[in-house]
């Protein structure tokens, strides 16, 4: 009939964590490349339970649990990306991937340059990272601003269950290896998904909320305080711009430099250690 409205796409309320196993479990299913390995992800459904059930319905060839050896089952994602295979690791925390760091910075990131371009690493790396959930000093720091350092590779972060989703499924079709983190304290923050919604855009922030007084930029599990502050000042009449960058490298700077061009102030809002950071960085 004319004019007749055709509603959207079902949108389907689940936390943080079951987006990302939803892009987890469709990426099993729909590719028979893709296998999850990491410590615990196998029968005890991840730390955070990420994988929980994935074991039951994919069996051990395609989530399988690893020994307590970051550098050894990284290493081995990375040989199983390059025989073809399109792994993806999971590293407990961001802490426990310094162990692993010699197998990043000199095989992940570098194989494609010294190759030439013959060789290929679709290797996509998830982690917890990020304070808040009183696990202590060995179990909160947040370094994906190292990792944005490293060329060759691709670092994301993910504030929202609708992203957290969209992005891992953007990773998982890049060629190169793309480096997750997710933060541990939005593993059960609720919200609206897509499940038939196209990969995001790898390299592309979101403007979360619109306003002229000053830009906040920020990322991850710090996009959720910005609002809120946006929220209070917005009773003072204070109209603060929320611009999540979402991916750390490659940056958006032209949505940074647009977003800072209209309110001419800037706040820098993350979790990193301020000397050297990644927001000194912005």
């Amino acid at each position: 009939m004319p004019g007749r409205l055709h509603a959207g796409p079902p949108m389907i309320k689940m936390t943080y964590r079951e987006a990302v196993r939803s892009a987890l479990r469709e990426a099993l299913r729909s590719d028979s490349r893709v296998f999850l390995m990491g410590e615990d992800v196998g029968r005890y459904g991840g730390c955070f339970k990420v994988s929980h059930g994935l074991l039951e319905e994919f069996g051990p060839e395609r989530v399988r649990d690893t020994p307590l050896s970051e550098s050894t089952f990284l290493g081995a994602g990375i040989g199983a990306a390059l025989g073809g295979m399109r792994p993806i690791v999971e590293i407990m925390t961001v802490n426990f991937s310094l162990l692993a760091m010699d197998q990043i910075v000199n095989n992940a990131a570098t194989l494609r340059h010294m190759s030439g371009g013959q060789l290929s690493i679709p290797l996509v790396v998830r982690m917890a990272t990020g304070a808040g959930r009183q696990v202590a000093a060995q179990h909160s720091h947040s370094l994906e601003g190292w990792y944005a350092h490293i060329p060759g590779i691709k670092v994301v972060v993910p504030a929202t269950p609708a992203d957290a989703r969209g992005l891992l499924q953007a990773a998982l079709r890049d060629p190169d290896p793309v480096f997750v983190f997710e933060h541990s304290a939005l593993y059960g923050m609720d919200g609206e998904v897509d499940e038939s919604a196209a990969p995001e855009e790898i390299g592309r922030a979101l403007i979360r909320r619109p306003g002229d007084a000053v830009s906040l930029i920020t990322y991850g599990g710090c996009v959720g305080k910005a609002l809120q502050a946006a929220d209070q000042l917005a009773a003072d009449g204070i109209a603060v711009e929320v611009l999540d960058l979402r991916s750390l490298r490659p940056l958006d700077t032209p949505a940074v430099l647009a977003s800072v061009a209209k309110t001419h102030r800037a706040v820098i809002v993350d979790e990193g250690w301020r000397t050297c950071s990644f927001a000194a960085e912005v």
